[in-house]
């Protein structure tokens, strides 16, 4: 597979998660672009769960962007996807809290996931710990 644009990654990491949501019985929405820090609402079908995540996703499996600040960590859970580009994508699931006790910085002051922080088997394609709707 070709190198595909940063976007397109992203969308391809988004749907993938709302499709693996909605086949475990989650009524999935799509946010816009514009949603800061939320990527994804799920909602049972008689609206009395609801859970909010993030998607970020990777071409191969390098170290997740976090940005300056982990302020700007939200949501109930974080969706990691990497491996996009081999056609066999892995997914890890970790809240929030996770991602920022697992964030590190560097020398220029940005955050980053490193790969291995969360390529680990807790968290590799751990749907239930999201849950089943009810």
């Amino acid at each position: 597979m070709s190198k595909q644009p940063t976007g397109v990654v992203g969308n391809q990491a988004l749907y993938y998660v709302c499709y693996r949501l909605s086949l475990r019985g989650w009524n999935v929405m799509p946010t816009t672009k514009n949603t800061a820090g939320i990527d994804i609402v799920c909602i049972n079908r008689d609206g009395t769960q609801r859970r909010t995540i993030q998607v970020k996703g990777l071409s191969k499996r390098p170290a997740v962007p976090l940005g300056r600040s982990l302020d700007k960590i939200m949501g109930d859970f974080w969706v990691v996807v990497n491996q996009l580009s081999t056609g066999q994508p892995q997914l890890y699931i970790l809240s929030a809290d996770e991602v920022r006790e697992r964030a590190v910085p560097d020398s220029k002051g940005q955050y980053w996931l490193p790969a291995k922080t969360y390529e680990r088997n807790e968290f590799n394609d751990k749907w239930d710990r999201i849950g089943v709707p009810i």
